[in-house]
């Protein structure tokens, strides 16, 4: 189990996404359209509901009270199962904001549109992070080059670090990469042959035992080993760094309530009661400004992940 992994981290094949619909009192036509003083929390999930549900309910009810300063405000959860089913509650404007890592952030906002980055969340007390790529010390892969052909073993198919990062990566850099699904006569000899190991540990035991020859983690991973762990590996290569957890709300919100909703947001760990239940949302640190702003990690994000020929 990752270090600072919650609840919806245990579960497997697992996305969490959640968003808020603000309702404020304002003219008639207003973007804002939903029932007053009433804040929804969209989830992704495909079981767990009920345990989801109720870990993050403090967060948002403590955001509902915050934003509309009333004793009626209420905050709902509302279970989907697949991120369109997100991207349409965002372009229904049933849903006004979520938050995620990277790689899903540049899914929602960039391929469906659907919504635009506001805040950084610093989850696990972390504010960026990036994927290593190990070997074993005394393995025979001892340079980027000497993984064509081989074998690595990525984490999740839903991890920005144990996946989609070093994958990318890997690509931006000239290799080809082909699943161990694929059939062998299809392949490339020189691609990088994938599979997923499922938690960090087991990439770190493949990695080890040679059942592979290189493994992909996050950096906060990686620091956390045991020293005798650690001194076996060789850190092959790494990405850039990217912010651990990312804030959204949907496109088309309006300047007034991104604003106020960053404010509420922005202000949370300077309250005891808003840090204390920061502190039991996977160890949030707090949110804080994007570096370089909006637009910048717009660019970083799209520099990052897209790619015309991924599979």
């Amino acid at each position: 189990m990752k270090r600072h992994r919650s609840i919806y981290r245990a579960i497997p094949a697992l996305v969490i996404f959640f968003g808020v619909s603000l309702c404020f009192q304002g003219p008639a036509g207003s973007q804002d359209s939903f029932a007053p003083n009433r804040i929804t929390l969209g989830l992704v999930s495909a079981s767990q509901q009920l345990e989801i549900t109720e870990y993050f309910e403090p967060f948002v009810t403590y955001v509902a009270r915050k934003i509309f300063a009333a004793p009626g405000a209420q905050g709902k959860v509302v279970v989907v199962s697949s991120l369109p089913e997100l991207a349409k509650l965002l372009e229904q404007k049933r849903v006004d904001f979520y938050m995620e890592s990277p790689y899903p952030t540049y899914v929602i906002n960039q391929v469906h549109g659907a919504g635009r980055v506001l805040l950084r969340r610093w989850k696990g007390g972390l504010a960026e992070y990036r994927s290593l790529i190990v070997t074993a010390k005394d393995g025979a892969v001892d340079r980027l080059e000497s993984l064509r052909g081989t074998k690595i073993a990525f984490e999740d198919p839903e991890s920005t670090s144990g996946y989609f990062l070093p994958k990318f990566f890997l690509q931006r850099n000239g290799f080809k990469l082909s699943p161990v699904t694929d059939n062998a006569a299809q392949r490339s000899p020189a691609a990088i042959t994938y599979m997923f190991a499922g938690t960090t540990d087991k990439v770190l035991d493949f990695v080890l035992t040679r059942q592979v020859s290189a493994g992909a983690m996050s950096d906060d991973d990686f620091s956390s080993l045991e020293s005798q762990k650690k001194d076996r590996l060789n850190v092959l290569a790494q990405t850039d760094l990217l912010p651990r957890h990312l804030v959204s709300v949907r496109k088309d919100l309006s300047q007034e309530a991104s604003e106020r909703l960053a404010a509420v947001l922005q202000a949370m760990h300077e309250d005891s009661t808003g840090r204390q239940i920061l502190s039991k949302m996977d160890n949030t640190m707090k949110f804080d400004n994007l570096p370089g702003g909006e637009e910048a990690m717009r660019r970083r994000l799209l520099d990052t992940f897209f790619d015309p020929q991924r599979r």
